[in-house]
């Protein structure tokens, strides 16, 4: 398969394919004249690594995850581990959005609104300290 043709199959840009490539993800065969030729592992191994950043897996992990898949020697708690760490960032991003979200309605239900220059959002986004 070309690049387009595997890109579509694994629902990724043929950039994002490329940069796996660059990255060592993926190690696509060259044909004679040099383009890459992407066989159904290849395919495979892309439509793991798109699920897995779509999870919001980092490049990092989803190297980790991708040896882990083909180690048939793996403990799944290797796994799960890595997984219940990711969680936790993710819960961890969740509360941070969670908190900005009630400062943002704070200030804005602070704001009047009108045609007056005071206005609580912009004192508090120049405050230079917490306190």
């Amino acid at each position: 398969m070309n690049i387009s043709e595997v890109g579509r199959k694994a629902g990724l840009p043929p950039k994002t394919i490329r940069f796996y490539e660059d990255i060592g993800l993926i190690r696509p065969a060259r044909m004679d004249n040099g383009y890459r030729d992407f066989s159904e592992e290849d395919l495979h191994r892309l439509a793991f690594l798109r699920r897995a950043r779509a999870l919001g897996f980092s490049v990092e992990e989803c190297r980790q995850l991708l040896g882990l898949y083909h180690d048939k020697t793996r403990s799944s708690a290797d796994v799960k581990q890595l997984a219940r760490e990711h969680l936790q960032r993710v819960d961890d991003q969740l509360a941070e959005l969670q908190q900005m979200r009630a400062t943002l309605a704070h200030l804005i239900d602070a704001c009047a609104g009108d045609h007056s220059p005071d206005c609580p959002i912009l004192a508090d986004l120049a405050q230079t300290t917490k306190g």
